[in-house]
């Protein structure tokens, strides 16, 4: 690795100013479109900014995320009024992301539409003999609407309550009666929002499960308060809204077809680590309810176009570990987790795949790196913030150096990798630092 860069003159954050634990947190500052929908596991925008500076990108570059998420590095291009193109295979996280970078539309006639919205809520919740503010007379309401067997197999077990998933389907039914509108998908974020952060019983910690039970909860009123917020941030970003954004829902791995030709700039980013967390389970309620996966064909389907980085994810017929067949630092790391998984009496059919996962994430993301080639111009930059991982019976793998070794064998140029926080691992009771791997396309 070169140590001469000019990154190394810039200090990522003040150390003195900025604590480890607020380096991952959204600032007040940036919350216009960020917080419509925020994927709990996104990285920050100031991150983003920080990059965009360093790269001395402008209105004639073209900023990709190959693997966008809800659109942080997207949004903080259009506010940097750089063009942007984002790719995530999440269907749902690429509908957030195309919500929070469409600023065309009048504010003022969104707020109008969805007073009607309210109108209708309340009048068919008075019919039903609920109140959209908690009481006890709501819970001796009977015959509450309720997901199909399907539905319900897919979400977390009590991710929500059953009156507050009345009132939310009533919400979404209206919603649907509005799908010809260019407010609808505005709507609809507003209710994935509220229905993940205030409505359900869903809590977010190493992974996502359930927290306090929410016997009742208020909806409409909350999907309100964040249809005003939308609308402010349009009214005040008005300017901004001319710049480009695309979004497209595919796989990052086949970059060659999803770009056809299409030149970019640079590239920030933020992959999945390779641990044990099943990305699609972060989102699976408002996929589910919002009608992005509707049955267990639709998730394998999603799996499959997601990067191997957990083990419910491997399939038969995987074959992306032939990518780093020669990167002996995988091999090794891959034979210490089986070798370490025989010693220690493992057997269950997740824990025999361990080994077997983590050459496919890496040989995922070289086949990512292969493709990522031949879509870059001259003397760009790409950065990946990513994660050292031990989930894998505590075997160390160092996730950042070896992207930077792949990327190296691959004819990039290895700038540097800048320590951006360092987690705490309760599986191995110590600290692991996530990185920025700074790569240099010539």
């Amino acid at each position: 690795m070169r140590q001469n860069s000019l990154f190394e003159e810039i200090a990522l954050f003040d150390e003195t100013e900025i604590s480890n634990g607020k380096k991952n947190k959204l600032n007040d500052s940036d919350k216009a479109f960020h917080d419509w929908y925020r994927f709990v596991l996104s990285f920050p925008p100031h991150l983003v900014k920080n990059y965009i500076s360093k790269f001395g990108l402008g209105a004639k570059d073209v900023l990709l995320d190959p693997f966008c998420g809800t659109g942080t590095t997207l949004v903080e291009a259009k506010k940097n009024l750089i063009p942007s193109i984002g790719i995530e295979a999440n269907p749902f996280a690429a509908f957030a992301s195309d919500v929070k970078t469409d600023w065309s539309v009048n504010p003022n006639l969104l707020l109008s539409q969805a007073g009607e919205i309210v109108v209708e809520y309340s009048e068919r919740l008075r019919k039903d003999k609920i109140s959209d503010n908690p009481g006890v007379d709501n819970l001796n309401v009977k015959n509450l609407r309720r997901l199909n067997y399907e539905q319900e197999k897919l979400i977390i077990r009590n991710s929500i309550s059953p009156l507050p998933l009345h009132k939310t389907l009533v919400l979404l039914d209206i919603l649907n009666d509005y799908k010809e509108s260019e407010f609808h998908k505005y709507y609809l974020i507003a209710a994935a929002n509220v229905l993940v952060y205030k409505i359900s019983n869903l809590r977010f910690g190493p992974e996502v499960g359930v927290g306090k039970i929410k016997n009742d909860s208020a909806v409409i009123s909350e999907w309100t308060e964040e249809i005003n917020k939308i609308a402010t941030d349009l009214m005040r970003y008005s300017d901004y809204s001319n710049t480009n954004s695309h979004i497209i829902a595919d796989d990052s791995r086949n970059l060659v077809k999803i770009m056809n030709g299409t030149k970019v700039s640079a590239v920030i980013t933020s992959p999945p680590y390779p641990n044990e967390k099943d990305y699609t389970r972060t989102t699976r309620l408002e996929s589910v309810l919002l009608g992005f996966i509707n049955n267990k064909d639709d998730l394998r389907k999603l799996k499959r176009s997601l990067i191997r980085s957990n083990t419910r994810g491997v399939y038969k017929g995987d074959t992306d570990d032939v990518y780093i067949q020669g990167n002996r630092e995988i091999q090794r790391i891959a034979d210490d987790i089986e070798k370490k998984r025989k010693l220690l009496g493992k057997t269950s059919g997740f824990e025999k795949l361990y080994h077997k996962v983590t050459k496919l994430y890496f040989g995922g993301m070289a086949k990512h790196l292969i493709d990522m080639q031949t879509i870059l111009r001259p003397n760009s930059y790409l950065a990946y913030v990513v994660g050292d991982q031990a989930s894998y019976l505590r075997v160390m793998i160092r996730t950042g150096k070896l992207i930077g070794d792949i990327a190296e064998s691959l004819g990039y140029e290895l700038v540097n990798i800048d320590v951006f926080r360092k987690r705490f691992s309760t599986v191995t009771q110590s600290y692991l630092n996530e990185e920025v791997v700074i790569l240099k396309w010539k």
